[in-house]
């Protein structure tokens, strides 16, 4: 592919990730108001927020794995309705 024909990813892609950021941080301000930020899947989502910073080009990949049960012995009785988005552990 030539130069001119590749696609400027920050172009693309910076509007939507900023508008992502601020939604989180926006989250993130209500919940310790409200007092939650102790509920594990703030706590869950603030260990995988770590992993944006990092050097690794698997980020993406660390960051949905910390928010994932990591077992693979089915329980007998799901919890809830739906799936909960992070791991209670």
């Amino acid at each position: 592919m030539s130069k001119a024909n590749e696609v400027n990813l920050v172009d693309h892609g910076f509007m939507d990730a900023r508008i992502k950021a601020i939604d989180i941080a926006a989250f993130l301000d209500r919940v310790q108001r409200a007092g939650q930020e102790d509920d594990y899947r703030v706590v869950a989502l603030r260990e995988a927020l770590n992993h944006l910073l990092e050097e690794d080009p698997d980020r993406a990949k660390r960051v949905l794995l910390s928010l994932s049960d990591p077992t693979d012995k089915p329980i007998p009785v799901a919890p809830g309705k739906g799936a909960a988005g992070a791991w209670s552990g």
